[in-house]
């Protein structure tokens, strides 16, 4: 098996909490977004545009996220994201969710190891 299939299917499936997790506390644009995720994981999972803003714009339309065009002077229009009320229920769902799972794969390791 590819190590590398594996890290691609995991970003997969957390793509969504990592976008919700990040426009909690105040509203980003897809760039921001993108390059938080890249800097606070070390590395470890980038999102690149052909995929960042298709699930952007998914979320969306779910209503788990509402955007915003803002310009500012001298700079380009950029589209920001808050999160929506929806949007806030599912986080915690997933957060919840997220932990019992990691919670769980740590148990089964940890058993194996000790």
């Amino acid at each position: 098996m590819d190590p590398r299939l594996s890290q691609t299917e995991w970003k997969k499936g957390s793509a969504e909490m990592l976008i919700l997790s990040l426009i909690e506390a105040r509203p980003r644009h897809g760039y921001e977004i993108s390059k938080l995720i890249e800097q606070r994981s070390g590395g470890a999972v980038r999102f690149y545009v052909a995929s960042l803003y298709p699930l952007l714009y998914r979320l969306e339309r779910r209503g788990w996220i509402q955007g915003r065009w803002v310009e500012k002077s001298g700079q380009r229009r950029r589209r920001y994201y808050r999160l929506t009320r929806q949007g806030r229920r599912v986080l915690a769902s997933q957060l919840q969710g997220w932990r019992e799972f990691v919670a769980g794969i740590n148990r089964i390791t940890e058993a194996e190891n000790a």
